[in-house]
């Protein structure tokens, strides 16, 4: 039996591996830098606000079933791989509308930014700035296309829109977009009424947060986010400030129900700069949209927050991009988690995606910070993940392809 030569212990060495790094007044700093992937993000996330915030970011519509089936057909999908390939050099870039980005990966128009961080939009804003990406504002947003435009002056900014039923609110919120040099209008279509949240219904989610007898047990629990909400101004729809009725008659009073493929052409007449559809679900709707002249096409079904028994985007991703991909940008939405999910629909043919929940997750894990944190960790993903399946580029991701496994 061979035996390990003993030997006196070296306290040099011994010092070396001790970690004298003191511990930081912030409790989660050290949990978000250890962070792996998205899931460790949303372990903070969870801690950090109350769960009437947390369950409106990850809740969807009735029963959940459309969010769950998204999320199983992106962990179906396979990517195919090619060896022998020099991947010392890795390009991640693309051209979105004429002009070049650094990842693919961009930021989904989400509403009430500011309830799961006091900064709000501004801050996720500031992290497409910073890394040569695009961010989304929603109508639904607390901050003003104006405010957003002064606080991020150099960011790629969309405008995010609803038709109206009254389309002189639909106008007056298009002014305030271009006045403000917001670069594309992103129409959403997937929205003729209002989806029914259980989860949201259940926890009472008002704006603002109601106080009610509860809710001081949730304050106790979360005094940090409490004392932010009420020192950093009235939390509101910004591009309806001086609206003080109900959530569910504002609701009415933006989705519309009688929209046609008619709108869209209302809106090129209104509009000079390019529009992007969001919420197709079919290929026979996309064909339709391409034949109106938009610049791009968003496959989605709101990430399974309105219909909960609507199509999985990704399931038509490249039918769609063969029917209509040579003459709109073709873009996806919709449970995309991690890097290797966004390097699946550029292999299927996708031009990019547009992340909602994740960066949601970031946000109130750790405001910028925590965005910039789920960018890291999803572009490493995607980086790595180019390199393993032999890929230089994303046009040789797409040559490359990937399959939905049944």
């Amino acid at each position: 039996m061979i035996k390990s030569k003993r030997k006196f212990p070296s306290l040099p060495y011994f010092w070396s591996l001790i970690d004298f790094s003191l511990p930081s007044l912030n409790p989660y700093k050290g949990k978000i830098a250890r962070a792996q992937n998205i899931a460790d993000i949303v372990k903070v996330a969870k801690k950090r606000v109350p769960k009437v915030v947390f369950d409106y970011v990850e809740g969807s519509a009735v029963e959940e079933v459309s969010y769950r089936r998204q999320r199983e057909c992106w962990d179906r999908v396979e990517i195919n791989s090619k060896v022998l390939r020099d991947v010392s050099n890795i390009d991640t870039s693309e051209m979105i509308l004429g002009k070049n980005v650094d990842l693919p990966i961009f930021f989904s128009p989400t509403g009430y930014t500011r309830l799961m961080h006091h900064v709000g939009e501004p801050a996720v804003a500031n992290v497409a700035a910073k890394k040569n990406l695009i961010y989304g504002l929603s109508t639904m947003g607390t901050t003003s296309p104006a405010e957003l435009a002064a606080a991020v002056s150099n960011s790629r900014r969309w405008f995010q829109l609803y038709v109206m039923k009254n389309r002189e609110d639909s106008l007056s919120v298009i002014k305030q977009a271009k006045d403000s040099g917001f670069e594309a209008l992103i129409l959403t279509v997937d929205t003729p009424v209002a989806g029914l949240r259980y989860r949201d219904n259940r926890n009472g989610l008002t704006i603002p947060p109601r106080i009610r007898l509860n809710t001081v047990l949730a304050i106790a629990r979360k005094p940090v986010w409490w004392l932010n909400l009420f020192t950093t101004g009235k939390l509101e729809f910004a591009a309806f400030r001086g609206w003080n009725k109900p959530l569910s008659e504002l609701a009415s009073v933006i989705f519309d129900p009688s929209t046609t493929f008619a709108d869209i052409k209302w809106l090129k007449s209104v509009w000079d700069g390019p529009i992007i559809v969001k919420g197709i679900q079919s290929v026979e709707d996309a064909k339709e949209v391409a034949k109106l002249g938009v610049a791009g096409i968003i496959l989605s079904n709101h990430g399974g927050r309105q219909f909960d028994r609507g199509p999985v985007p990704l399931e038509i991703l490249p039918d769609v991009v063969k029917a209509v991909g040579k003459k709109v940008e073709i873009y996806i939405d919709g449970a995309i988690m991690s890097g290797l999910d966004a390097l699946a629909a550029i292999a299927l043919g996708a031009k990019a995606v547009f992340i909602g929940r994740a960066y949601l997750y970031g946000i109130m894990a750790d405001g910028e910070a925590g965005v910039e944190k789920v960018i890291e960790l999803m572009r490493r993903e995607f980086v790595n993940g180019m390199a393993l399946s032999g890929s230089r580029n994303l046009k040789e991701v797409r040559a490359t392809g990937a399959k939905i496994r049944s």
